[in-house]
Formats: C-alpha cells, structure tokens, sequence
C-alpha cells in the first residue's frame, strides 16, 4: 500500500503547494519546491513516534497534520502538513514503522516502571 498526499493550503484545502509527501511500505519522501527540488527520505524503520492533529480550519476542509518523530539526522521531526486523509496515514505510519522494526530487529525495549523491585536477592534465577 502507498499513500501519495500534497501539502494544501488550509484555504479550502487546494493543492497549490509544491510539496508532495509519499508514504510507502520502508519510507517516506517527502519533495518540495518548484525550481529548486529538494527530496529527502526517512526509513520507516527509524520513526519512534506519530502524532496527528487538525486545527479548526483543518477540520472544516478535511485536512490535517501528521508528526513523525524520527531516529533521522536530518529530519528528527517530520512534518506532513494539511494533507488529506490523515488518520489512515497516521495509521499506516505506525503499522508500517512497527513492523520494519521487527523485520529489522531494531525493536527498543523500555523500562516503564512496570514494579519496585526492593528484594533483589528473592528473585530466583535458576
């Protein structure tokens, strides 16, 4: 599956901006610019974290914003600003991003202070 969203601008949500955000399977690119292009790529595999919001105005033209907080040198924070469909990006992000960890083994595993552990000494290993 393949998401291929433009930037709008958040006047009834028309497309008239020069960026283009393509959402794949392992990456996203994003292409910006009209004269001057510039295209960067994130693997999926590096995205840690994705937020979605929508402004009113957003709301009203079916638009909204998704943020990928990546593991990424240059885009540590990725922004796909007023696309449609969203939620099934947003959605599709993080499927696709969990997944690519798996398959790259690059799953991080966090301590969330699931208990105390006071008696260290009672736990038997063997």
């Amino acid at each position: 599956m393949e998401f291929v969203e433009r930037k709008r601008w958040l006047f009834f949500g028309l497309p008239f901006t020069f960026t283009k955000y393509t959402i794949k399977e392992d990456m996203i690119t994003t292409d910006e610019g009209l004269l001057k292009t510039i295209e960067n790529d994130c693997y999926m595999y590096k995205v840690q974290d994705v937020q979605h919001s929508a402004s009113l105005a957003e709301k009203m033209f079916g638009l909204g914003t998704v943020t990928c907080f990546t593991g990424d040198t240059s885009h540590p924070k990725l922004v796909l600003e007023h696309i449609k469909n969203s939620k099934a990006v947003k959605d599709f992000i993080l499927q696709q991003s969990e997944e690519a960890r798996l398959k790259r083994r690059t799953v991080n595993m966090l301590d969330i202070g699931s208990g105390e552990m006071d008696d260290v000494d009672d736990i038997d290993l063997h």
